[in-house]
C-alpha cells in the first residue's frame, strides 16, 4: 500500500486487498517442482492451516496450498510437521490447526485456561479420570511417539469403550490424549498413514530454540495473534480479526486498539461494509485480480463465514451434516474463486478406485455486479481448474455425475467434453 494510506475503499477495493494478502490475486507461477521454499511461503502468507478428517476429496489442511501453488507433493507437508526441525504443529487454534512453532508459543495462557476455553469432554478429565491422566502423561514420556488406539490397548481393560450411539464415542485413553493435547503438555509429532496423530511429549517435538524463547504474556500473546490474523486477511474488522484464532472479542478490540496506536493497523472505511474496519500496514492493493483456485471449505479464505458474505456476497456453509435430501448444494463443496469474486460452488469427491473426480454438482454464485462473468467463461475456467487439482490428486479424468445437479452442470458438460477432460501433466498450470 501507498505510503499515503487510504481511509476509503471500496467494497471491490476491499477483496483485492484480502485476495493479495492471502495470495489469491495472482496467476499462479508456473513451478516445475514445488519445493519447501514455496510451502513456507504460504505457510507465512496465511499463518495457519485447520486440520479436518473427511477425505471425500482430500484433506483440508492440504488444500490451501495447491490453491495457491498448484500441484505439489503432500510428503512435504508431512515432512515440514512430522520431521525436525518441524517447520508446523498442531495446536487447538482455528479449531485443529497446524501453526508455526513460533505460533504455538502464543498458545500457552489458553492451553493453561482449559476450563474457559476447551470443550466439555476435554474440560472434566481431570476430575473424572485424574489417576489415567498421571499414567497416560507417563507412558506418552516412555513411549511416545503413540497413537490413540495404542494408548487404549493398555487401559482397555480397566477402561473399556462406550458405545452410545452418538457423538464421538471417545475412549478415556483418547479423552485424556486430547486433555494434554489441548493443554499443551503433548502435540502430534506426526500423523500416521490413516491420520491418526502420534502424540508425544511437547518438549521433544518443539524445536529447541522455540522451547528455549520466553513464552509471552496473554496481552502480548493476544496482540500477536491478533496481527497475525490482521496481516494474512489485510483488511477486516474486530471480528475478522478476533476469529482467525478464535479469540473472544473483548481480548480481540483490545488488541486492534493498541496495534492501531503502534501504527499495525489503521482505520479505515470499507463503503457497504457498516462496522469499523481496520487495514494491516503491510496490505498492499493491486489494481485487478486475476487468480481463479477451487478453495477447501477450511480455507483462510472462507472459513470466517460472515466475513466471506460481507465481503464476497457469499453466503455458505458445509453441508455434511445436513441429512441428503435437504442440502442445496452438496455434501462436499468448494467454492470456485475467479478474479475477484466466488463465481461458483462445486461439489466434488474423489473415487480413487476408478482414478475420477466426480463433480456431483455445480451451481453459479448468484451477485449482483455489473463485471460478473459470462456463464460459459466461469465453466471454462472452472473445467481447467478441475483438470489442475485432478492431475495433483493422481486422477485421470473429470467427470460429472450422472445426477448432477446445479445451474451451472450444462455448460460445464460442454467445457468438460464429452465424458471428461484430459487432466494436466502434474505442475503445469493452464
Amino acid at each position: 500500500m501507498p505510503s499515503s494510506r487510504p481511509v476509503d475503499l471500496s467494497m471491490s477495493q476491499a477483496r483485492r486487498v484480502a485476495l493479495r494478502a492471502q495470495g489469491l490475486d495472482r496467476r499462479r507461477p508456473v513451478i516445475d517442482v514445488v519445493t519447501m521454499r514455496q510451502l513456507q511461503q504460504v505457510i507465512d502468507r496465511v499463518g495457519l492451516l485447520q486440520i479436518d478428517s473427511v477425505n471425500v476429496l482430500a484433506r483440508a489442511h492440504l488444500v490451501p496450498t495447491f490453491s495457491r501453488v498448484g500441484p505439489y507433493d503432500t510428503a512435504l507437508l508431512d515432512r515440514a510437521a512430522g520431521s525436525p526441525p518441524r517447520r508446523l504443529v498442531e495446536c487447538s487454534a482455528h479449531e485443529a490447526t497446524y501453526v508455526p512453532p513460533s505460533t504455538y508459543r502464543l498458545q500457552g495462557w489458553r492451553q493453561r485456561a482449559y476450563l474457559d476455553h476447551a470443550w466439555g469432554t476435554v474440560r472434566e478429565v481431570p476430575l473424572r479420570y485424574s489417576e489415567v491422566v498421571e499414567d497416560v502423561r507417563a507412558l506418552v514420556r516412555e513411549r511416545g511417539p503413540v497413537t490413540g488406539r495404542e494408548v487404549h490397548a493398555v487401559f482397555e481393560a480397566e477402561h473399556p469403550r462406550e458405545r452410545t450411539g452418538w457423538g464421538w464415542n471417545w475412549t478415556v485413553a483418547k479423552r485424556v490424549l486430547e486433555f494434554l493435547f489441548f493443554t499443551g503438555e503433548i502435540t502430534s509429532a506426526r500423523r500416521n498413514a490413516a491420520f491418526e496423530r502420534c502424540y508425544d511429549l511437547t518438549e521433544r517435538v518443539l524445536p529447541a530454540a522455540v522451547l528455549a524463547s520466553p513464552e509471552p504474556a496473554e496481552p502480548d500473546a493476544v496482540r500477536a495473534l491478533i496481527e497475525i490474523g490482521a496481516r494474512a486477511q489485510g483488511v477486516g474488522t474486530v471480528g475478522c480479526f478476533a476469529d482467525y484464532f478464535r479469540l473472544g472479542s473483548g481480548r480481540a478490540r483490545r488488541a486492534v486498539e493498541e496495534l492501531v496506536e503502534d501504527g499495525v493497523l489503521s482505520p479505515v472505511r470499507v463503503r457497504g461494509w457498516d462496522r469499523p474496519t481496520y487495514l494491516h500496514r503491510d496490505a498492499t492493493l493491486p489494481r485487478r485480480a486475476l487468480g481463479s483456485a477451487l478453495l477447501s471449505p477450511f480455507d483462510p479464505l472462507v472459513f470466517t463465514r460472515p466475513r466471506l458474505e460481507e465481503l464476497f456476497g457469499t453466503r455458505y456453509r458445509i453441508e455434511i451434516y445436513v441429512p441428503a435430501a435437504q442440502r442445496v448444494h452438496g455434501y462436499y463443496v468448494l467454492p470456485f474463486l475467479l478474479g475477484e469474486r466466488i463465481a461458483a460452488r462445486v461439489d466434488l469427491k474423489a473415487e480413487r478406485a476408478g482414478a475420477v473426480l466426480k463433480v456431483q454438482a455445480a451451481h453459479l454464485e448468484h451477485v449482483s455486479d455489473p463485471a460478473r462473468r459470462p456463464t460459459g467463461e466461469v465453466a471454462s475456467e472452472l473445467a481447467a481448474e478441475l483438470g489442475l487439482m485432478a492431475s495433483w490428486l493422481g486422477l485421470e479424468q473429470v467427470r460429472l455425475a450422472d445426477d448432477a445437479h446445479g445451474d451451472l452442470v450444462a455448460s460445464l458438460a460442454a467445457a468438460l467434453g464429452p465424458g471428461s477432460v484430459p487432466v494436466a501433466a502434474p505442475g503445469s498450470v493452464p
